[in-house]
């Protein structure tokens, strides 16, 4: 069995790479340099040779201020929405399950209660807007498609060039550097640990699930980013004092949803963010 994952040296990336290789999946691993995801014909052509038996999108544009800029947004795009829908026709050519990740930013951010996976998108910020289109055109494709959405994704840094560090990294370092910290706490979301999201979506694949849209978040009440900072500081021990502050404190070029939790309604609950939190911390 063969896997082709895209946005390999992501943190999401280096996490699918583990499982499928733990599992007994030859992967086939790719980057921007290897394979160029906006390029259709590249695309189709790499996949109708290397005839993988899943194909899964880990790739994405995803500094989200940067999305708002004129001459951002084009590139965002063609990453966020053409590069999912040109692998989605490749995997669906050689008759294949495609696997693409999404996000809250889906999502307007109006809902307490949170969203389901059915519910209708309408994003904030045209990075949300990017997302948006590249689900669309995943489910227009049609074929045996996973949409797995996610949300304040932590875990291990990845591996490429500029590679985004987790919220919770952050946290721990600047909490060594500041003497307080000030942290948003009109933001909610339901985190989601690298390595679970990655166990699941081999389950979603090999069970298999039904195609679809899927919610794939830890266990637990939404927080927002204080209350996920206290979670991180109590399991490590940390004492820098803290206080929460509107998001207002920070200005952004986007605007984000304040109330996107995810709801899990069609695949098992993943583990505990506690518990998650934990091995990470470990």
């Amino acid at each position: 069995m063969k896997a082709l994952i895209t946005g390999a040296n992501g943190m999401l990336g280096q996490e699918l790479r583990r499982i499928f290789s733990d599992e007994g999946y030859e992967v086939v691993a790719t980057d921007r340099e290897t394979l160029d995801i906006t390029d259709r014909d590249q695309v189709l052509a790499f996949v109708r040779e290397c005839r993988p038996d899943v194909v899964i999108n880990a790739a994405a544009y995803n500094l989200v201020d940067k999305v708002e800029e004129a001459n951002i947004y084009p590139i965002a795009y063609a990453i966020n929405a053409l590069g999912p829908k040109n692998l989605a026709e490749a995997a669906k050519a050689i008759g294949v399950p495609f696997v693409h990740f999404s996000t809250d930013y889906v999502f307007a951010g109006n809902k307490l209660e949170g969203y389901a996976e059915d519910d209708a998108t309408s994003p904030l910020s045209k990075y949300g807007q990017t997302k948006a289109e590249g689900e669309r055109f995943v489910q227009e494709v049609g074929g045996t498609f996973y949409i797995c959405r996610l949300s304040k994704l932590f875990g291990r840094p990845g591996l490429g060039e500029g590679s985004k560090v987790s919220f919770v990294e952050l946290m721990l370092r600047l909490a060594k550097e500041k003497p307080e910290l000030s942290i948003v706490d009109d933001e909610v979301g339901c985190p989601t640990y690298a390595p679970d999201l990655a166990c699941a979506t081999f389950e979603l694949v090999t069970k298999p699930y039904p195609p679809g849209v899927y919610h794939l978040v830890n266990s637990g009440e939404p927080v927002t980013w204080y209350a996920f900072a206290q979670e991180i500081f109590a399991l490590a021990g940390v004492a820098t004092p803290r206080k929460p502050v509107p998001s207002s404190a920070f200005p952004r070029a986007a605007q984000l949803p304040k109330a996107a939790a995810l709801l899990n309604t069609k695949f098992l609950p993943l583990r505990s963010r506690k518990e998650a939190l934990e091995h990470f911390l470990t």
